[in-house]
């Protein structure tokens, strides 16, 4: 069970089938048909923060950083498109990953994600199938800590994986918020037009988030264009990412997994391509 880390007075995530749980349900669902995200503040309580930021802390030395510059795709560069077109928009990126084989099953963070409870509830919350529903099976990237530090951040981009589900540990001192446009594309349209707009500095549709420790995030990243904005100060921001996937077996590109971990697997290599959509990532 998860009392030591989650308020399950507030969010019953055991208790499937019981009013709370569904009144629960139908306002995740309600802000995840308007805008594609939604938000549950204090998820975890204030003592489970303090055994998560302990852990973030023990394990952010192990994070790859990595300063290189990346669009929105995180693919290579593309010529048969014009100079303009965001394939071929490059932008400075300055962040850090812990992977997930850093995690151990006795992990605070991955204990939340392997709560048996906890998938049908992420499920549930967006309205999917149990066929359409699974963990990232991903042995680099189904449980990571993002670290954040002074004066880096996180440029527009799309997630490889349909829905991203993250836990707010630790923010910085400055900075740091999470900026997203909904449903910019979808699995049969990029939408470069409206890509390219957002790039260009149209906020018009621009989402901002000021997450708080504690505060669990589900967001469903593959469609939605977002970035964390540079943070400012010392002291660094830490967040957990939970990943799943519309299909079993899905797992990271070669390419992307290098970019962002440093290292592949032979996995990685064994599961290249093997994807339900025709986006770029």
């Amino acid at each position: 069970m998860l009392q030591d880390l989650v308020d399950l007075g507030r969010y019953p995530i055991d208790c499937p089938g019981s009013r709370a749980y569904d009144q629960l349900i139908s306002d995740l669902r309600r802000e995840l048909d308007r805008d594609g995200c939604a938000v549950l503040p204090g998820f975890v309580h204030a003592d489970g923060v303090a055994h998560l930021l302990q852990e973030a802390k023990a394990v952010a030395p192990k994070a790859h950083r990595s300063f290189s510059r990346t669009n929105a795709y995180f693919t290579k560069d593309d010529p048969r498109f014009g100079t303009a077109h965001p394939v071929r928009r490059f932008y400075d990126r300055s962040n850090a990953f812990v992977p997930a084989d850093n995690f151990a099953k006795s992990s605070p963070l991955r204990r939340i994600y392997a709560f048996e409870g906890f998938l049908p509830f992420i499920r549930t919350a967006l309205n999917e199938s149990e066929d359409r529903f699974f963990r990232y099976d991903d042995p680099l990237a189904d449980v990571i800590l993002n670290v954040v530090e002074e004066g880096q951040g996180f440029p527009w981009h799309f997630d490889t994986n349909n829905y991203t589900v993250t836990l707010a540990i630790q923010n910085g001192e400055e900075g740091g918020a999470f900026e997203y446009v909904p449903n910019l594309r979808n699995a049969e349209d990029e939408n470069f037009k409206s890509v390219a707009a957002v790039l260009d500095g149209d906020r018009a549709h621009v989402h901002r988030l000021e997450l708080q420790p504690g505060d669990l995030q589900i967001f469903k990243g593959r469609y939605s264009l977002h970035r964390v904005a540079p943070v400012k100060g010392a002291r660094s921001r830490f967040v957990g990412i939970f990943s799943f996937v519309e299909a079993a077996g899905m797992c990271g590109g070669v390419e992307r997994t290098r970019q962002l971990y440093g290292r592949v697997l032979p996995h990685h290599h064994a599961r290249e391509g093997l994807r339900k959509d025709e986006l770029l990532d």
